[in-house]
């Protein structure tokens, strides 16, 4: 039988067992290191280069390993390795990112009808490279930033990008939902387990704990303020649904206290700024055209306020008027968050002070990617130490990208929103038209987060939540485009 085979098949056959011979052999050595870091990043590599047919599987693996597992091992392990298993949900979105980059290079048919915030996002990418190569410090501190920063992109590229089918766009939509469900009984177990453990602990807020699948550990902080925002982005997909009369009111009700208990488990103060933000923006098209929709909306927005206003300040032994100087302090005033010297506003009006007149190139064009977090050791953050540059996302991009590049992020958001806001006026299917006025809303909450904390430029589980929406918009732009060229023909 191996006589009669043709050179051709005798060298595919030896190339096959050369192959798995090696992968053999690194699947030993690596077991025996029982890293879990190099363990996750070569099975991602492994699975992602099986599954590169298979864009789709690589979607559900991102999406379920990053809202679902990522988030909860680290309560179960106080060693940080746990924590970098977290690696290999990134390799396999980078793999899915460079697999999207060959289809568009490769296709040019596939280019057509890319919204514009997509080419920015590109162009943001970029740019970060390109920054970090003239601003260079070393190979751990690029390697590090492009990954906190990126590591999600590969599925806004993939779900622009790659033709996936309604049926696929559908069950994700209904994943999330799902998620946004599952995040109640999490919540319960931390905070009847896992918060009483934390009391009496130094430097540390025992509810902080209680952030669903998002991302905690049993003695630091946790991700409490991403499981709010994406349970009231997800309470925006539900009322917008329920605008356009595809959704029930008997499964709205049914939904509703389900997705809404978690915010009420915790303590996120900044709920009560989200919340009448999200319903203003989800119902100000309706204010004239259906004021009935928009008083309605909110005043369910004015009593969910207030009520998770007062959860939230009688869980405190202090008065509300304290309570309330103390948030003023070290969100707008000069009083330092947490440990750090500087808060939410100060870390603003420092960077100016540092990077205006005395640095103007990096005022400009920032310092490269990773240059300001603090975890990982970035040489700007270590000329300050303490000062915590890096505590929020617009923060973080001014020193590490600068005016430049905090300019190119923003203006994703800004073409993002008008994509929407022109889907909401063009698409005929009441369900799509809800998801666009749904993710106007969500816009409006992530560019609040960019002010609030640093989230979307390191935590997995948020940023998968971003880069599906916006990957999801841009699904939307080009199923539109397509359909109405074809109607047109």
């Amino acid at each position: 039988m191996i006589s009669s085979a043709s050179p051709a098949g005798r060298t595919q056959s030896l190339a096959i067992m050369l192959i798995s011979v090696l992968m053999a052999i690194l699947f030993g050595l690596v077991s025996v290191t029982a890293n879990p870091i190099l363990i996750s990043v070569v099975v991602a590599l492994f699975v992602g280069a099986l599954l590169l047919a298979r864009p789709a599987w690589i979607v559900w693996l991102v999406l379920s390993l990053g809202l679902l597992v990522t988030g909860v091992l680290p309560l179960y392990s106080d060693d940080g390795l746990v924590t970098k298993t977290s690696w290999g949900v990134s390799i396999l979105s980078f793999i899915l990112m460079m697999v999207a980059f060959f289809t568009v290079a490769t296709s040019p048919s596939m280019r057509k009808g890319t919204p514009a915030f997509i080419w920015v996002a590109l162009s943001f990418l970029v740019y970060a490279v390109l920054v970090s190569f003239i601003q260079w410090h070393s190979m751990s501190e690029f390697s590090g930033g492009f990954k906190r920063y990126f590591q999600m992109w590969g599925l806004l590229f993939a779900l622009c990008w790659f033709p996936f089918n309604e049926r696929d766009i559908r069950r994700w939509r209904i994943f999330l939902l799902i998620v946004a469900l599952l995040q109640l009984p999490f919540a319960v177990y931390e905070l009847i387990v896992l918060v009483p453990m934390r009391e009496g602990l130094r430097n540390v807020v025992p509810i902080d704990v209680v952030a669903g699948t998002f991302g905690a550990t049993l003695y630091g902080g946790g991700s409490s303020g991403e499981m709010a925002t994406f349970l009231i982005i997800m309470l925006a997909f539900l009322l917008a649904q329920r605008m356009e009369k595809t959704l029930t009111v008997r499964r709205l009700m049914l939904l509703v206290p389900m997705m809404l208990a978690p915010l009420f488990l915790g303590e996120t103060k900044a709920v009560v700024i989200m919340l009448p933000l999200m319903f203003l923006v989800l119902y100000r098209r309706v204010m004239l055209t259906r004021p009935h929709y928009a008083v309605a909306g909110l005043v369910l927005g004015t009593l969910l306020t207030v009520a998770a206003g007062y959860v939230y300040f009688s869980l405190s032994k202090k008065t509300m008027d304290a309570q309330i100087a103390d948030y003023l302090d070290y969100n707008i005033y000069d009083k330092g968050y947490g440990i750090h010297y500087l808060n939410r506003t100060t870390v603003l009006t420092f960077w100016a002070q540092h990077q205006g007149a005395h640095n103007p190139i990096s005022f400009l064009f920032g310092n490269g990617l990773g240059s300001s977090h603090t975890p990982a050791g970035g040489h700007v953050a270590m000329r300050y130490p303490w000062h915590g540059i890096g505590l929020t996302s617009a923060s973080t991009l001014l020193w590490d990208l600068g005016v430049f590049g905090f300019g190119l992020f923003a203006t994703i958001f800004a073409l993002a929103w008008q994509t929407a806001g022109r889907l909401q006026k063009k698409l005929t299917e009441p369900t799509l038209r809800a998801d666009a006025a749904a993710i106007q809303a969500a816009l409006v909450l992530f560019a609040f987060y960019l002010f609030f904390r640093p989230s979307l430029l390191e935590t997995i589980s948020f940023q998968i939540v971003f880069a599906v929406l916006l990957g999801y918009l841009a699904w939307l732009h080009r199923r539109h485009l397509l359909s109405t060229n074809k109607s047109r023909s």
